[in-house]
Parts: C-alpha cells; sequence; structure tokens
C-alpha cells in the first residue's frame, strides 16, 4: 500500500473536503436522472468525489451543475462505489474540460506568488 505523501505526489492537483450541491443531468443506457440532486463532497481542479443516489455505468459521462454558480461541466464517472448503509453511491469523477473556477473556491496550490512570495 502507498503512504500517503507518495499518493498526494501522484495527484494533479490538491483537493478539498466539500459540500457542494450539484444537480446531475444523466442519461445512460440503462437509466436516465434528469435533474437528480447531488452533493460534490470532496473537489478538486480535476474532478470531484460526488455522493448521489443513482449509480451510472463506469466511463459514462455526466454534466454537474454547480448549485451555487449554475455553470455546467461534463465530467466522466472513473469509480463507483457499492450501495452504502444510506442508499447513496460515492462516485468518482474527473472533469473533461477544467475550469478552475467550476467549484468557486481556490486550491491550496494556487497561491499567487504575486501577494505572498516564496520564502528565501
Amino acid at each position: 500500500m502507498a503512504s500517503a505523501r507518495a499518493m498526494i505526489e501522484r495527484r494533479r492537483a490538491s483537493r478539498l473536503a466539500a459540500s457542494i450541491p450539484v444537480k446531475v443531468l444523466y442519461s445512460g443506457a440503462e437509466s436516465h436522472v434528469p435533474g437528480n440532486a447531488a452533493e460534490a463532497i470532496g473537489i478538486s481542479r480535476c474532478g470531484a468525489l460526488l455522493r448521489a443516489a443513482f449509480s451510472p455505468i463506469l466511463g459514462s459521462r455526466i454534466h454537474l451543475q454547480n448549485g451555487v454558480s449554475h455553470e455546467t461541466r461534463e465530467f466522466r464517472v472513473v469509480r463507483v462505489s457499492s450501495r452504502r448503509s444510506d442508499g447513496l453511491f460515492d462516485l468518482g469523477l474527473e472533469i473533461l474540460n477544467p475550469s478552475r473556477n467550476f467549484w468557486g473556491v481556490e486550491f491550496p496550490d494556487e497561491h499567487s506568488w504575486v501577494d505572498s512570495p516564496p520564502a528565501p
């Protein structure tokens, strides 16, 4: 098993715990879930960990609408958990066209060096 430090170093971008409401716009081969409410519980510039009431097909594409900004982006489903005891699923999502501001937060690795120059 990889150490926590090794896992962090492999990530493309920093991750933040969050509680951001989203609307899922998904139309898969086996189901259609229009406007299903869900929650992003972990976010990064490259994707999200979503808690939702449905289980999409691995590799399928879904659209998320940010419940705060109402911006919509397309994501690919890269992980689907088993149904949790509360009936929800955890979905790992990769954003297909990254937008630095989709989540409306500043990530730790995006600090401007103009505001706080590196220590000597």
